[in-house]
């Protein structure tokens, strides 16, 4: 049965006991019926319901509901000794199984034993426990134990900090003495009695017991708990959070020890500076997600991460994430230096299996990384002077012309469906003067030309234009026509040869698509694919029978 209530209540006679009964908030369990009946024998007698009460209750039993907050609560008060027994909290207008069975026991005088708390807790949710036994146990330590057959088997302790399985939290609270506990993706057989303490389960009477529940809500999402990538490559984690509650502070940190060490990174745009440029956070309102990406992933970021939050603490969750050798999905340059006034290229190479997801560019920033519009997204084939392998393929993005203020962090990323997949994170350095480091692979130029044409990147730098000096002396100047005669056929044949270059360009233009955003250009290789128009223009010629020979 999804209801759930305490399995014993104890009561004092002339005072009072309030049972508090869960159900899954769903639509019609919410208008049901809810009812607290007497069981004798193979039948349960109704003593309240929504709206009945028994006779020989009125005026000392009552049934409040609370549906937004899954439970219903029965009080009984003026005890006697003959409302002691075992009775049955429900839903429904039958015995049809939405029911709990609860022993009430009424003593004739204090102390009674104190009734274990309850805890209802959806699958695959989260479970925290706050526990307190005042600052004269601040020293000892504090422990969380399942009660099986042979004895109460320790969860976590405080004397733990190493071997803490993952998905387990232990963190001290004020007042000294309280201690939290959580708990990560509570499975069916999590459900049981435990038991939180000061001491020693068995030495020390400082504990207290805690009856948790398991329960599925079939709209409850499923989340990853491990997650296995490349050395190099990136990791996508989902959080879960709700938009409506502006309020809540939303934050992504590894767990050390028993606890989790430094945030990572926060809603409010804090980001830890070893982590810079390696982690964003991605919001998705329409189905209540929060995605955490992490790259340039390193053998020492293995190990268990946690999405917190101050509010809807059952939100929380922990995943596993190994890191294994191997080769990443997205390659390219990851470092690339440029002077400011010249075009750079930042090149992102994917292999074919990702023909179909959805590829982008985007700059990395403290809050994020904020997605650079592009109009077409194609796919292409490595152009020349791209560092990739023969079956892959090339996203690439343009800056033309490169400024100061463009240097930072630029992620390329795929994404299938609205879910965010690998990554690649490109640091871009600009420099002002004229020897920063220009990677022609990286430069828009045509590496099948003659490399002694036009030395690399000097037809996109300004920097390159040299002014000539006026001449000092009559030898100077004889020298200077004696260069003009030398330099007058050079310059025809450099025009020659420019103008060449320039048809070659214009060729290789008409073979890619370039799409301009402000500074930012996304120019994505065209080469794989073919025109149908040439095709058909091509079949409209006089056929011949003739083969040729070699070429392409």
């Amino acid at each position: 049965s999804p209801v759930f209530g305490p399995r014993e209540v104890h009561g004092v006679r002339g005072g009072s006991v309030t049972v508090k009964c869960f159900y899954p908030p769903t639509p019609m369990n919410k208008h049901d019926r809810k009812y607290w009946c007497r069981q004798k024998g193979s039948s349960c007698f109704t003593v309240v319901s929504s709206d009945f009460v028994a006779a020989a209750y009125r005026g000392r039993v009552t049934l409040t509901d609370h549906p937004q907050e899954e439970h219903f609560l029965v009080n009984i008060s003026a005890l006697e000794m003959g409302d002691a027994g075992t009775f049955q909290c429900g839903l429904g207008t039958n015995g049809r199984g939405l029911s709990f069975r609860v022993t009430l026991s009424v003593a004739e005088a204090p102390p009674v034993p104190e009734d274990a708390e309850l805890f209802y807790v959806k699958l695959r949710s989260t479970w925290t426990v706050t526990c307190g036994f005042g600052k004269e146990t601040a020293e000892m330590r504090k422990y969380l134990c399942k009660k099986e057959k042979d004895g109460c088997r320790n969860i976590v302790n405080s004397y733990q900090d190493k071997d803490v399985p993952g998905g387990l939290q232990l963190t001290f609270e004020s007042p000294p003495g309280s201690f939290r506990v959580t708990m990560t993706q509570m499975d069916w057989e999590d459900a049981g009695l435990y038991y939180c303490g000061a001491g020693e389960y068995e030495k020390d009477s400082t504990k207290k017991e805690l009856d948790v529940f398991i329960y599925e809500d079939k709209h409850f999402p499923h989340l990853k708990t491990n997650i296995t990538a490349k050395v190099g490559g990136s990791a996508s984690f989902e959080c879960l959070y709700d938009p409506l509650l502006n309020s809540s502070s939303r934050f992504w940190c590894k767990q050390k020890g028993r606890q989790c060490g430094n945030t990572i990174i926060d809603n409010t745009g804090r980001v830890e500076d070893s982590y810079e440029g390696r982690v964003a956070m991605f919001e998705n309102p329409e189905n209540k997600t929060l995605t955490i990406i992490l790259n340039q992933l390193q053998e020492k970021d293995k190990g268990t991460y946690w999405c917190m939050s101050n509010e809807l603490r059952e939100q929380q969750s922990s995943t596993e994430l190994t890191v294994v050798p191997g080769e990443p999905a997205l390659t390219g340059k990851k470092e690339v230096e440029a002077q400011a006034g010249s075009r750079v290229n930042l090149t992102c190479c994917y292999p074919c299996k990702y023909y179909s997801y959805e590829k982008y560019w985007c700059r990395w920033n403290n809050t994020g990384c904020a997605m650079l519009p592009v109009q077409q997204q194609q796919q292409g084939l490595p152009q020349p002077g791209d560092a990739c392998e023969p079956n892959a393929r090339t996203v690439v993005l343009s800056l033309d012309p490169v400024a100061e203020e463009d240097e930072g962090w630029y992620w390329c990323g795929l994404k299938r469906n609205g879910v965010f997949g690998e990554t690649m994170a490109v640091e871009l350095r600009v420099s002002a003067g004229r020897d920063a480091k220009l990677s022609p692979e990286f430069l828009d130029v045509d590496s099948s030309r003659d490399p002694g044409a036009v030395p690399p990147g000097g037809a996109h730098s300004d920097a390159e234009v040299r002014k000539g000096a006026a001449p000092e002396s009559s030898d100077e100047s004889h020298g200077s026509n004696t260069l003009a005669l030398v330099l007058g056929p050079l310059a025809g044949l450099i025009l020659i040869v420019v103008t060449a270059f320039a048809i070659v360009k214009y060729r290789q233009l008409k073979r890619s698509d370039l799409v301009s955003v402000g500074s930012y250009r996304t120019n994505i290789s065209m080469s794989d694919f073919e025109s149908v128009r040439d095709f058909s223009a091509s079949n409209r010629v006089k056929e011949t029978h003739e083969t040729p020979m070699g070429g392409d």
